[in-house]
Protein backbone atom coordinates (compact mmCIF):
# COMPACT_ATOMS: atom_id res chain seq x y z
CA UNK A 1 0.00 0.00 0.00
CA UNK A 2 1.35 3.31 -1.05
CA UNK A 3 0.32 6.83 0.46
CA UNK A 4 0.87 9.99 -0.42
CA UNK A 5 0.17 12.82 2.33
CA UNK A 6 -0.64 16.04 0.50
CA UNK A 7 0.09 19.56 3.23
CA UNK A 8 0.62 23.23 2.48
CA UNK A 9 4.21 22.87 4.60
CA UNK A 10 6.38 20.25 5.53
CA UNK A 11 7.24 21.47 8.56
CA UNK A 12 5.99 25.00 9.81
CA UNK A 13 2.23 25.05 11.66
CA UNK A 14 0.93 22.25 14.05
CA UNK A 15 -0.94 20.54 11.18
CA UNK A 16 2.81 20.39 9.40
CA UNK A 17 4.06 19.01 12.20
CA UNK A 18 1.52 16.37 12.61
CA UNK A 19 1.64 15.38 8.58
CA UNK A 20 5.39 14.77 9.03
CA UNK A 21 5.56 12.83 12.17
CA UNK A 22 2.40 10.67 10.37
CA UNK A 23 4.40 9.62 7.82
CA UNK A 24 7.58 8.69 9.92
CA UNK A 25 5.04 6.87 12.19
CA UNK A 26 3.50 4.55 8.97
CA UNK A 27 6.95 4.30 7.23
CA UNK A 28 8.13 2.87 10.63
CA UNK A 29 5.04 0.56 10.68
CA UNK A 30 5.73 -1.07 6.79
CA UNK A 31 3.32 1.58 5.14
CA UNK A 32 4.73 3.18 2.05
CA UNK A 33 4.42 6.81 3.18
CA UNK A 34 5.23 9.52 0.91
CA UNK A 35 4.46 13.35 1.74
CA UNK A 36 3.85 16.07 -0.92
CA UNK A 37 4.11 19.60 0.26
CA UNK A 38 4.02 23.30 -1.35
CA UNK A 39 6.85 24.56 1.17
CA UNK A 40 9.67 21.86 1.70
CA UNK A 41 12.36 22.36 4.30
CA UNK A 42 14.48 19.48 4.89
CA UNK A 43 16.38 17.51 1.95
CA UNK A 44 14.00 14.48 3.34
CA UNK A 45 13.51 11.89 0.14
CA UNK A 46 10.54 10.87 1.27
CA UNK A 47 8.92 14.88 1.18
CA UNK A 48 7.82 15.77 -2.65
CA UNK A 49 7.87 19.58 -3.28
CA UNK A 50 4.86 20.96 -5.58
CA UNK A 51 7.11 22.15 -9.25
CA UNK A 52 8.64 25.94 -8.35
CA UNK A 53 7.38 28.13 -10.25
CA UNK A 54 6.01 32.00 -9.31
CA UNK A 55 2.35 30.50 -9.93
CA UNK A 56 2.82 28.98 -6.15
CA UNK A 57 3.19 32.43 -4.21
CA UNK A 58 0.71 34.24 -6.74
CA UNK A 59 -1.87 31.32 -5.70
CA UNK A 60 -1.12 32.89 -1.97
CA UNK A 61 -1.18 35.90 -2.72
CA UNK A 62 -4.47 36.32 -5.03
CA UNK A 63 -6.52 34.42 -2.50
CA UNK A 64 -5.59 37.17 0.18
CA UNK A 65 -6.26 39.72 -2.25
CA UNK A 66 -10.13 38.07 -2.67
CA UNK A 67 -10.72 37.68 0.85
CA UNK A 68 -9.18 41.28 1.54
CA UNK A 69 -11.45 42.78 -0.88
CA UNK A 70 -14.28 41.44 -0.07
CA UNK A 71 -12.92 42.30 4.10
CA UNK A 72 -13.41 46.12 2.16
CA UNK A 73 -9.66 46.20 2.51
CA UNK A 74 -10.20 45.60 6.30
CA UNK A 75 -6.66 43.09 7.61
CA UNK A 76 -8.98 42.21 10.71
CA UNK A 77 -9.66 38.17 9.66
CA UNK A 78 -7.15 38.36 6.39
CA UNK A 79 -6.14 35.19 7.70
CA UNK A 80 -8.81 34.24 9.89
CA UNK A 81 -10.22 32.73 6.27
CA UNK A 82 -9.44 30.58 3.51
CA UNK A 83 -11.83 30.18 0.44
CA UNK A 84 -9.97 27.64 -1.90
CA UNK A 85 -10.37 29.83 -4.79
CA UNK A 86 -7.07 28.86 -6.45
CA UNK A 87 -4.14 26.17 -6.24
CA UNK A 88 -2.12 23.50 -8.30
CA UNK A 89 -3.79 20.46 -9.91
CA UNK A 90 -1.70 17.26 -8.22
CA UNK A 91 -3.70 14.97 -10.43
CA UNK A 92 -0.76 14.27 -12.80
CA UNK A 93 1.90 14.65 -10.46
CA UNK A 94 3.82 11.08 -10.67
CA UNK A 95 3.76 10.77 -6.70
CA UNK A 96 -0.30 10.90 -6.83
CA UNK A 97 -0.24 8.47 -9.54
CA UNK A 98 1.25 6.03 -7.86
CA UNK A 99 -0.32 5.98 -4.37
CA UNK A 100 -2.99 3.87 -3.43
CA UNK A 101 -4.60 6.53 -0.50
CA UNK A 102 -4.50 9.60 -0.93
CA UNK A 103 -3.89 11.54 2.63
CA UNK A 104 -5.20 15.40 2.42
CA UNK A 105 -4.56 17.27 5.62
CA UNK A 106 -4.31 21.19 5.81
CA UNK A 107 -3.74 22.28 2.37
CA UNK A 108 -5.19 25.71 2.82
CA UNK A 109 -3.44 29.26 1.90
CA UNK A 110 -2.67 28.49 -2.08
CA UNK A 111 -1.92 24.75 -1.59
CA UNK A 112 -5.31 23.11 -3.51
CA UNK A 113 -8.53 24.77 -4.55
CA UNK A 114 -12.01 23.17 -4.35
CA UNK A 115 -11.70 22.91 -8.14
CA UNK A 116 -8.06 21.16 -7.45
CA UNK A 117 -10.23 19.14 -4.36
CA UNK A 118 -12.94 18.04 -7.39
CA UNK A 119 -10.13 16.63 -9.84
CA UNK A 120 -8.74 14.49 -6.58
CA UNK A 121 -12.32 13.36 -5.94
CA UNK A 122 -12.68 12.50 -9.55
CA UNK A 123 -9.75 10.58 -10.03
CA UNK A 124 -11.10 7.46 -8.87
CA UNK A 125 -8.38 7.65 -5.90
CA UNK A 126 -9.82 6.50 -2.12
CA UNK A 127 -9.52 9.50 -0.40
CA UNK A 128 -8.83 10.34 3.33
CA UNK A 129 -8.78 13.27 5.01
CA UNK A 130 -7.33 14.40 8.21
CA UNK A 131 -8.98 17.63 9.72
CA UNK A 132 -6.79 19.41 11.99
CA UNK A 133 -9.52 22.13 12.61
CA UNK A 134 -13.08 22.70 11.53
CA UNK A 135 -12.42 24.37 7.65
CA UNK A 136 -13.67 21.16 6.18
CA UNK A 137 -17.14 21.34 8.00
CA UNK A 138 -17.63 24.85 7.40
CA UNK A 139 -17.59 27.18 4.20
CA UNK A 140 -14.94 29.63 5.20
CA UNK A 141 -13.93 29.45 8.82
CA UNK A 142 -11.00 27.25 10.43
CA UNK A 143 -12.58 28.03 14.17
CA UNK A 144 -16.15 28.27 14.97
CA UNK A 145 -15.77 29.84 18.21
CA UNK A 146 -19.11 30.04 19.43
CA UNK A 147 -20.75 30.24 15.95
CA UNK A 148 -23.62 27.13 15.01
CA UNK A 149 -24.11 28.11 11.35
CA UNK A 150 -22.43 25.31 10.54
CA UNK A 151 -24.95 22.72 11.43
CA UNK A 152 -27.31 24.00 9.17
CA UNK A 153 -25.47 26.56 6.48
CA UNK A 154 -22.66 28.89 6.65
CA UNK A 155 -24.20 32.49 5.95
CA UNK A 156 -24.38 35.80 7.67
CA UNK A 157 -20.67 34.87 8.79
CA UNK A 158 -19.09 36.63 11.75
CA UNK A 159 -16.05 37.31 10.33
CA UNK A 160 -17.29 39.50 7.59
CA UNK A 161 -18.11 42.61 7.71
CA UNK A 162 -21.56 43.55 9.29
CA UNK A 163 -21.67 40.16 9.85
CA UNK A 164 -22.59 39.50 6.30
CA UNK A 165 -25.93 38.45 4.62
CA UNK A 166 -27.76 35.53 3.62
CA UNK A 167 -25.69 35.66 0.30
CA UNK A 168 -22.55 36.58 1.27
CA UNK A 169 -18.60 34.74 0.67
CA UNK A 170 -19.76 31.96 3.30
CA UNK A 171 -23.02 31.20 1.72
CA UNK A 172 -21.20 30.94 -1.89
CA UNK A 173 -18.58 28.48 -0.89
CA UNK A 174 -20.76 26.67 1.27
CA UNK A 175 -22.44 25.69 -2.30
CA UNK A 176 -19.42 25.28 -3.80
CA UNK A 177 -18.29 22.84 -1.15
CA UNK A 178 -21.58 20.90 -1.25
CA UNK A 179 -21.52 20.69 -5.12
CA UNK A 180 -17.43 19.45 -4.58
CA UNK A 181 -18.81 16.53 -1.96
CA UNK A 182 -22.22 15.81 -3.71
CA UNK A 183 -22.13 11.81 -4.48
CA UNK A 184 -18.27 11.28 -3.24
CA UNK A 185 -17.47 9.16 -0.63
CA UNK A 186 -14.52 10.39 1.50
CA UNK A 187 -13.34 9.22 5.24
CA UNK A 188 -12.67 12.32 7.34
CA UNK A 189 -10.37 11.51 10.47
CA UNK A 190 -10.27 14.29 13.56
CA UNK A 191 -7.50 13.96 15.64
CA UNK A 192 -9.84 14.44 18.37
CA UNK A 193 -13.22 12.77 19.85
CA UNK A 194 -14.23 16.71 20.20
CA UNK A 195 -13.90 17.84 16.70
CA UNK A 196 -15.09 14.56 15.27
CA UNK A 197 -18.18 15.50 17.20
CA UNK A 198 -18.45 18.96 16.03
CA UNK A 199 -17.65 17.30 12.22
CA UNK A 200 -20.94 14.95 12.43
CA UNK A 201 -23.18 17.92 13.24
CA UNK A 202 -22.13 19.65 10.27
CA UNK A 203 -24.58 19.57 7.40
CA UNK A 204 -21.74 19.53 5.13
CA UNK A 205 -20.53 16.35 5.71
CA UNK A 206 -23.90 14.69 6.17
CA UNK A 207 -23.48 11.09 5.22
CA UNK A 208 -19.77 11.15 5.31
CA UNK A 209 -17.51 8.81 7.26
CA UNK A 210 -16.18 10.28 10.40
CA UNK A 211 -14.05 8.68 13.11
CA UNK A 212 -10.98 9.94 15.36
CA UNK A 213 -7.57 9.20 16.13
CA UNK A 214 -5.10 11.53 17.87
CA UNK A 215 -1.46 12.67 16.32
CA UNK A 216 1.75 10.53 17.06
CA UNK A 217 4.87 11.51 18.48
CA UNK A 218 8.19 10.11 18.68
CA UNK A 219 8.98 9.34 21.98
CA UNK A 220 12.77 8.06 20.93
CA UNK A 221 12.94 12.45 20.71
CA UNK A 222 10.42 14.17 22.89
CA UNK A 223 11.68 12.40 26.42
CA UNK A 224 12.83 13.29 29.80
CA UNK A 225 16.45 14.87 30.16
CA UNK A 226 18.05 16.33 32.89
CA UNK A 227 16.51 19.45 34.11
CA UNK A 228 19.36 21.07 35.17
CA UNK A 229 21.93 20.40 31.81
CA UNK A 230 19.49 21.76 29.89
CA UNK A 231 18.40 24.74 31.90
CA UNK A 232 22.18 25.90 31.74
CA UNK A 233 22.44 25.08 27.68
CA UNK A 234 19.39 27.37 27.52
CA UNK A 235 20.83 30.10 29.72
CA UNK A 236 17.76 29.94 32.10
CA UNK A 237 17.63 29.92 36.11
CA UNK A 238 19.11 26.61 37.45
CA UNK A 239 17.49 27.25 40.48
CA UNK A 240 13.49 27.94 41.13
CA UNK A 241 10.73 26.78 38.91
CA UNK A 242 10.21 27.61 35.06
CA UNK A 243 6.43 28.64 33.86
CA UNK A 244 6.84 27.74 29.92
CA UNK A 245 4.44 29.14 27.06
CA UNK A 246 5.17 27.93 23.51
CA UNK A 247 2.87 29.36 20.27
CA UNK A 248 4.41 30.04 17.05
CA UNK A 249 2.97 33.51 17.62
CA UNK A 250 2.99 34.96 21.00
CA UNK A 251 0.50 37.22 20.41
CA UNK A 252 -1.62 35.20 18.85
CA UNK A 253 -4.77 36.47 20.76
CA UNK A 254 -6.38 32.86 20.32
CA UNK A 255 -3.87 30.85 22.33
CA UNK A 256 -4.23 32.80 25.41
CA UNK A 257 -1.36 34.78 26.38
CA UNK A 258 -3.91 37.16 28.38
CA UNK A 259 -4.90 34.85 30.68
CA UNK A 260 -1.33 33.54 31.48
CA UNK A 261 -0.63 36.87 32.04
CA UNK A 262 -3.12 37.23 34.65
CA UNK A 263 -3.29 34.28 35.97
CA UNK A 264 0.51 34.83 37.46
CA UNK A 265 -0.82 38.38 38.62
CA UNK A 266 -3.44 36.69 40.31
CA UNK A 267 -0.69 34.10 41.81
CA UNK A 268 1.95 36.68 43.30
CA UNK A 269 -1.45 38.79 44.50
CA UNK A 270 -1.64 35.33 46.82
CA UNK A 271 1.71 33.99 47.29
CA UNK A 272 3.91 37.18 46.83
CA UNK A 273 6.96 34.96 47.61
CA UNK A 274 6.75 33.11 44.25
CA UNK A 275 8.50 36.63 42.56
CA UNK A 276 11.36 35.19 44.39
CA UNK A 277 11.79 31.56 42.65
CA UNK A 278 9.12 31.71 39.80
CA UNK A 279 10.38 32.18 35.89
CA UNK A 280 8.02 32.45 32.38
CA UNK A 281 9.68 31.04 29.22
CA UNK A 282 8.10 32.45 26.28
CA UNK A 283 8.80 29.69 23.03
CA UNK A 284 7.95 31.81 19.93
CA UNK A 285 7.44 34.76 17.83
CA UNK A 286 6.85 38.41 19.04
CA UNK A 287 8.06 36.54 22.55
CA UNK A 288 9.56 39.73 23.20
CA UNK A 289 6.75 42.02 22.95
CA UNK A 290 4.48 40.49 25.55
CA UNK A 291 7.08 39.62 28.86
CA UNK A 292 6.76 43.26 29.60
CA UNK A 293 3.38 42.47 31.20
CA UNK A 294 3.85 39.68 33.59
CA UNK A 295 4.95 40.43 36.95
CA UNK A 296 7.92 37.30 37.26
CA UNK A 297 11.33 37.02 35.71
CA UNK A 298 10.79 36.95 31.80
CA UNK A 299 12.71 34.89 29.22
CA UNK A 300 11.79 35.42 25.31
CA UNK A 301 13.09 32.41 23.51
CA UNK A 302 12.03 33.57 20.06
CA UNK A 303 10.81 31.43 17.49
CA UNK A 304 12.93 27.47 17.33
CA UNK A 305 13.15 24.98 14.49
CA UNK A 306 15.46 23.02 15.58
CA UNK A 307 13.47 20.00 17.44
CA UNK A 308 16.57 18.96 19.60
CA UNK A 309 16.23 22.60 21.01
CA UNK A 310 12.59 22.81 21.58
CA UNK A 311 13.08 19.31 23.50
CA UNK A 312 15.16 21.03 26.08
CA UNK A 313 13.38 23.75 26.32
CA UNK A 314 10.16 21.92 27.44
CA UNK A 315 12.65 19.57 29.98
CA UNK A 316 14.11 22.81 31.12
CA UNK A 317 10.22 23.54 32.65
CA UNK A 318 8.27 22.51 35.80
CA UNK A 319 4.64 23.38 34.19
CA UNK A 320 3.63 24.03 30.39
CA UNK A 321 0.64 26.38 30.00
CA UNK A 322 -1.12 26.25 27.25
CA UNK A 323 -4.78 28.70 27.87
CA UNK A 324 -6.22 28.87 24.40
CA UNK A 325 -8.99 29.62 23.73
CA UNK A 326 -9.66 27.20 20.87
CA UNK A 327 -7.86 23.99 20.08
CA UNK A 328 -8.25 20.62 18.22
CA UNK A 329 -5.30 18.25 19.94
CA UNK A 330 -2.32 20.51 20.80
CA UNK A 331 0.87 18.94 19.54
CA UNK A 332 2.41 21.49 22.24
CA UNK A 333 0.80 19.37 25.39
CA UNK A 334 1.54 16.14 23.79
CA UNK A 335 5.05 16.91 23.20
CA UNK A 336 5.44 18.06 27.14
CA UNK A 337 3.82 15.30 28.07
CA UNK A 338 6.57 12.98 26.37
CA UNK A 339 9.16 14.66 28.24
CA UNK A 340 7.10 14.18 31.60
CA UNK A 341 5.86 18.17 32.24
CA UNK A 342 2.62 18.52 33.19
CA UNK A 343 0.28 21.00 31.22
CA UNK A 344 -2.68 23.37 32.59
CA UNK A 345 -5.13 24.02 29.49
CA UNK A 346 -8.77 25.05 29.87
CA UNK A 347 -11.50 23.09 29.18
CA UNK A 348 -11.90 23.83 25.29
CA UNK A 349 -11.71 21.41 22.28
CA UNK A 350 -9.74 18.13 22.33
CA UNK A 351 -7.45 19.41 26.17
CA UNK A 352 -9.83 17.27 28.15
CA UNK A 353 -8.69 14.08 26.23
CA UNK A 354 -5.16 14.94 26.32
CA UNK A 355 -5.13 15.90 30.20
CA UNK A 356 -6.27 13.82 32.82
CA UNK A 357 -7.31 16.28 35.56
CA UNK A 358 -5.23 16.45 38.40
CA UNK A 359 -3.69 13.43 37.39
CA UNK A 360 -1.16 14.08 34.63
CA UNK A 361 -1.96 18.03 34.63
CA UNK A 362 -4.63 20.56 35.27
CA UNK A 363 -8.16 20.80 33.35
CA UNK A 364 -9.42 24.74 34.13
CA UNK A 365 -12.46 26.23 33.53
CA UNK A 366 -13.11 27.92 30.36
CA UNK A 367 -11.47 31.83 30.22
CA UNK A 368 -10.93 31.45 33.45
CA UNK A 369 -7.44 33.06 34.93
CA UNK A 370 -8.01 32.23 38.58
CA UNK A 371 -8.73 28.87 38.28
CA UNK A 372 -5.37 29.01 35.90
CA UNK A 373 -4.17 29.97 38.30
CA UNK A 374 -4.62 27.57 40.63
CA UNK A 375 -4.03 24.68 38.31
CA UNK A 376 -0.44 26.25 38.18
CA UNK A 377 0.06 26.18 41.39
CA UNK A 378 -1.39 22.71 42.25
CA UNK A 379 1.59 21.55 39.80
CA UNK A 380 4.28 23.77 41.22
CA UNK A 381 3.16 23.33 44.90
CA UNK A 382 1.03 20.38 45.28
CA UNK A 383 0.85 17.86 43.02
CA UNK A 384 3.32 14.59 44.08
CA UNK A 385 6.01 15.64 40.94
CA UNK A 386 7.15 11.92 40.22
CA UNK A 387 3.59 10.11 40.06
CA UNK A 388 2.79 13.35 37.61
CA UNK A 389 5.36 12.63 35.91
CA UNK A 390 4.67 9.02 35.66
CA UNK A 391 1.25 9.62 34.22
CA UNK A 392 2.74 12.16 31.78
CA UNK A 393 4.60 9.41 30.10
CA UNK A 394 2.31 6.78 30.42
CA UNK A 395 -0.90 8.97 28.95
CA UNK A 396 1.61 9.17 25.42
CA UNK A 397 3.05 5.93 25.30
CA UNK A 398 -0.61 4.66 25.69
CA UNK A 399 -2.57 6.97 23.35
CA UNK A 400 0.01 8.60 20.91
CA UNK A 401 2.68 6.22 19.92
CA UNK A 402 4.25 5.63 16.60
CA UNK A 403 2.93 1.88 16.94
CA UNK A 404 -0.57 2.76 18.02
CA UNK A 405 -1.63 5.67 15.70
CA UNK A 406 0.02 4.19 12.39
CA UNK A 407 -2.22 0.41 13.67
CA UNK A 408 -4.89 3.09 13.79
CA UNK A 409 -4.46 4.55 10.68
CA UNK A 410 -3.93 1.24 9.02
CA UNK A 411 -6.86 -0.12 9.47
CA UNK A 412 -8.68 2.90 8.02
CA UNK A 413 -6.59 3.12 4.94
CA UNK A 414 -7.08 -0.91 4.26
CA UNK A 415 -11.31 -0.35 4.65
CA UNK A 416 -10.90 2.74 2.07
CA UNK A 417 -9.11 -0.35 -0.04
CA UNK A 418 -12.41 -2.44 0.76
CA UNK A 419 -14.32 0.34 0.19
CA UNK A 420 -15.79 -1.21 3.52
CA UNK A 421 -17.22 1.19 6.72
CA UNK A 422 -15.43 1.75 9.35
Amino acid sequence: MKVLIVNTSERTGGAAVAASRLMEALNNYGVKAKMLVRDKESERITVAALPQSWRLQGHFLWERFCIWLRLHLCRQHLFDIDIANCGTDITKLREFQEADIIHLHWINQGMLSLKDIRRILASGKRIVWTMHDIWSATAICHLTLDCRRFETQCQECRLLPRGGSVNDLAAKVWKQKQRMLEGQRITFVACSEWLAGEARKSALLKGQTITSIPNPIDTHIYRPLDRQQVRQELELPVEGRIILFVSQRATNPYKGMQYLTEACQQLVKIYPEMVENTTVAILGGHAEEVTDQLPFRSYPLGYVNDEQRIVKVYNAADVFVLPSLSENLPNTIMEAMACGIPSIGFRIGGIPEEINHQENGYVANYMDAVDLAKGIRWALDEANTEEVRKACLRKVAQHYSQQSVAKRYTDVYECRMLNREL
